[in-house]
């Protein structure tokens, strides 16, 4: 399932660092700003006919990855993959779990199933994929980094599913890191904002349909979907080499924070919702997000 394994005698000094969700946006920057800052990439995805972008970038950045299939809620993929990184590179120095998927709709538009995928992608997998990691973290004095989001802390309107699993993530991960300190296991959170990347366009998300299938929150979808797509597009929007540039930072420090925004924007916003104890202030912001006289 290898594009390439070029272990050698020289790997053990070089730090390794499996990243999952690479082909686009934040993982496919943050695989090429970190081999370029002297690590060992396993960029991994699921699936390699996908993989041409992220070639083109290493071929531009004059480095190599170790490019490898990896469905983070297969459990044979992972098994495979920590053993791969065990004995190609003796081992593994950092796991970054960027992997994710976007679900745009609310609860009676959407199937059970619908919150049971994202789950799968953005929660258990993080959780699978960690728990393999865990040894051989602890045996190279390793960490974590997990790239989450905004949407991990402030609930946010008609992304009900994808926020429910960045919660999880949150608490998991929350819960795991004074613990995992106790072995020698940093554990991180990255809390981008709006990034201007693909990860909407690869949920297949299409607005027409959307709107066809709100009834009664057609509205507030309309509304919703409007201010979105200008946040996206707007210049706040933060590039995906600019998060990547956090996630490197957070490898290279050790006394990282646990929880880290990527902007000014995404602080004050993860801000409001850490002070605001009776919910009133998140929820009266967020209901301007799905009306016509507030964008």
């Amino acid at each position: 399932m290898s594009e390439q394994a070029t272990a050698d005698s020289n790997t053990a000094a070089v730090p390794v660092v499996l990243i999952t969700g690479t082909s686009t946006g934040i993982g496919l920057a943050s695989a090429i700003e970190t081999a370029r800052s002297g690590w060992k990439i396993v960029a991994t995805m699921r699936d390699l006919k996908r993989a041409e972008a992220l070639r083109a970038e290493a071929r531009a950045a004059g480095v190599e990855l170790d490019i490898r299939q990896l469905d983070v809620t297969d459990a044979g993929d992972i098994q495979r993959e920590i053993a791969y990184c065990l004995n190609t590179y003796g081992g593994l120095d950092a796991l970054v779990n960027n992997a994710g998927s976007a679900a745009v709709g609310t609860v009676e538009m959407m199937e059970t199933t619908d919150f049971h995928n994202a789950m799968e992608v953005n929660f258990f997998g993080v959780v699978a994929l960690t728990r393999a990691a865990m040894p051989l973290l602890r045996d190279s004095s390793g960490c974590v980094i997990t790239v989450s989001s905004v949407g991990g802390v402030v609930g946010q309107p008609f992304n009900e599913a994808y926020c429910a699993a960045k919660f999880a993530v949150e608490g998991f991960l929350e819960s795991l890191q004074p613990v995992a300190r106790t072995v020698g296991v940093r554990v991180h959170l990255i809390e981008p904002g709006a990034v201007s990347s693909s990860f909407v366009e690869n949920a297949g998300i299409d607005s027409g349909a959307l709107l066809s299938a709100a009834g009664p929150y057609r509205p507030a979808i309309s509304a919703y979907l409007e201010r979105t797509s200008r946040q996206f597009a707007s210049s706040s929007a933060q590039q995906p080499a600019d998060v990547a540039e956090v996630v490197l930072s957070t490898l290279q420090d050790s006394s990282a924070a646990f929880r880290i925004q990527t902007s000014s924007w995404a602080r004050d916003f993860v801000a409001a919702k850490l002070n605001d104890l009776d919910g009133s202030k998140v929820t009266g912001l967020t209901a301007g997000w799905v009306t016509t006289q507030q964008g």
